[in-house]
């Protein structure tokens, strides 16, 4: 039985607003998904086509990596017949994403009435900083969102400054939390028929991402938090390292030669203690009462770990994950940015993948985490600006040659 050739959101038209990170992120999810993104820049072009290039005048990887499998159109909605324009576009779309500053699509003259007046069945969604209230109106960037949604606070050394993780979750982890809130809306309009409204805020999406040191934060009011290395505790919770947080303690290990990257990270379950012990040449340590229970080593996570470093510290990092895995003991190795880019495995999983692109050849990009065993996705590359302004523009909305040439010449596209 051959699988269905349609995608997961086949037929379903995503009019792409958004710029930067966090709302692309989120459109090339749908795109993934087999949704028909448009993605509507002004005439100058998405800013990140500019930033932080490696080439001259070509797309910056920075905009390639965020715009696969996506459409490209011009606009400048600031005309008036841009605003008629882009009123027959929103007519003709199941779903609509911006993360423009608060308030700037209503002044263009597109609020959330007006948009149900012109397509009932659209969902709306939009990313911003902040929800409302007294923060609404800051501009919200990847690490002011960490800083203000638990991250920072909870990220680095007891005695270092609050620090950023490498990991986007101010900007891309918000663009999933849109994806779900859009894929639920459009779920709903199954049923109702009708568009909603979809809101995340970064500070949320933040925020959400780090429950567990809010559960911590409750938890303080009973004692000391005995799973964490730290040895004083005041009224909120501190940053901890690399400790693991969870219910069972790891820390990330010293490996030789002794580079940036050579450590393994090691989980101690109750049940690994002994594999443990054996394996840094210390058996004694699993009947020893002062080192054999989990309680026991709660006190001593420190040293605990020391010992596992003074073993590991001998070893390339590859050797203590092989000893490790063969005793079922959960590790993983501190993988750079370069052995992820060659790692085989993430190439055949299609998470690194080669892709073409007409100015630079081709491009190394992150491919789609989300596996449908009906809806396979094949990463293309982004669109070069207004490439698809004559498929859209006259092959769709029919507008005459004549009138598109007006266009570009008068700068409506």
């Amino acid at each position: 039985m051959t699988a269905p050739s349609t995608k997961a959101l086949e037929g379903i038209r995503v009019l792409d607003m958004t710029h930067v990170q966090s709302g692309p992120s989120a459109t090339q999810l749908l795109a993934w998904l087999g949704a028909d993104v448009v993605k509507l820049e002004a005439p100058t072009g998405d800013i990140t086509r500019k930033q932080l290039r490696d080439l001259p005048d070509v797309d910056s990887l920075y905009f390639t990596m965020l715009n696969c499998n996506k459409r490209s159109i011009t606009l400048n909605t600031k005309t008036e017949r841009g605003k008629e324009i882009l009123t027959e576009l929103i007519r003709r779309s199941d779903v609509m994403v911006e993360n423009f500053g608060p308030g700037a699509v209503d002044r263009m003259g597109f609020t959330w009435d007006r948009i149900q007046e012109i397509n009932p069945r659209i969902v709306y969604a939009s990313i911003k900083g902040f929800g409302e209230g007294p923060y609404t109106n800051f501009k919200a960037y990847e690490v002011v969102a960490q800083a203000m949604g638990g991250s920072m606070s909870t990220t680095g050394f007891e005695d270092g400054p609050p620090l950023a993780t490498g990991a986007q979750i101010g900007d891309s982890g918000t663009g999933v939390h849109a994806v779900a809130g859009i894929l639920a809306a459009l779920y709903q309009r199954e049923r109702t028929g009708r568009g909603q409204r979809v809101n995340v805020a970064m500070q949320h999406a933040v925020l959400n991402l780090c429950r567990v040191k809010l559960r911590d934060q409750q938890r303080l009011a009973h004692g000391p938090l005995a799973e964490y290395p730290n040895e004083d505790f005041g009224d909120e919770v501190p940053r901890s390292g690399n400790a693991s947080g969870g219910g069972q303690p790891g820390w990330a290990v010293k490996c030789a030669p002794g580079g940036p990257n050579d450590y393994v990270y090691v989980i101690v379950q109750p049940v690994g203690w002994r594999p443990i012990s054996e394996l840094i040449g210390r058996p004694e340590l699993a009947d020893d009462p002062e080192w054999a229970t989990p309680e026991a080593r709660l006190p001593k996570l420190n040293k605990m770990f020391q010992l596992i470093e003074e073993w590991s510290s001998t070893l390339p990092k590859w050797e203590v994950l092989e000893r490790l895995n063969a005793h079922n003991i959960p590790c993983g190795p501190i993988l750079s940015t370069r052995e992820i880019i060659e790692d085989r495995s993430l190439v055949a999983n299609e998470m690194v993948v080669t892709v073409p692109h007409p100015q630079r050849g081709e491009f190394v990009t992150v491919g789609s985490p989300l596996k449908l065993s009906d809806s396979p996705v094949e990463v293309t590359g982004s669109p070069l600006l207004g490439e698809h302004n004559e498929e859209v523009y006259v092959g769709e909305l029919g507008l005459g040659d004549e009138e598109v040439r007006l266009l570009k010449s008068n700068g409506v596209i």
